[in-house]
């Protein structure tokens, strides 16, 4: 597989990102139940196309990672946050995700931040060991915080300088 395009989201990747949210949700990383119709749009007031990045390979929308401020505070104003990362099934173990990440990264000192936060569920082994390798540390746990699937499961805080 060729290595992804990373670049903004636009507008018109609403539907693309929207089947690949729907496609790629997972009780190894969702708290909210599998999306049903009708579905709500991709994109809200509170995070449009400017807080994405798109991996597209051969013209094909294949990945996505969401970049926001964690809260609306002047004082916090220096941190960003990852509240979405997802890679389609046919790109996995190709880069993708890593690439998404480290152009996030890239991003958020672009835009100004000295740090970048994420929560992770603590059984995503996955995802941990991916943001551990690009320098990620856990910060914090709470633990049993979501009860998924009959089970207690700790949300991970993890973070790291810019």
């Amino acid at each position: 597989m060729p290595d992804p395009y990373i670049r903004l989201a636009r507008p018109e990747d609403e539907a693309a990102l929207s089947l690949l949210d729907r496609e790629t949700w997972s009780p190894l990383h969702a708290v909210q139940p599998r999306p049903q119709p009708p579905y709500r749009p991709f994109f809200s007031e509170r995070c449009g196309p400017g807080d994405h990045l798109v991996a597209e390979v051969d013209g094909v929308v294949v990945g996505y990672i969401r970049l926001a401020l964690p809260t609306e505070l002047a004082c916090n104003a220096h941190v960003r946050q990852i509240q979405g990362l997802a890679v389609a099934d046919s790109a996995r173990g190709a880069g993708v995700g890593r690439a998404l990440l480290r152009a996030v990264q890239d991003e958020a000192r672009r835009r100004g931040a000295r740090r970048i936060t994420l929560r992770v569920l603590g059984h995503n082994a996955p995802a941990r060991a991916l943001y551990e390798s690009e320098g990620f540390a856990v910060e914090g746990v709470l633990p049993g915080e979501f009860l998924l699937d009959g089970a207690y499961v700790d949300d991970v805080l993890m973070g790291r300088s810019l």
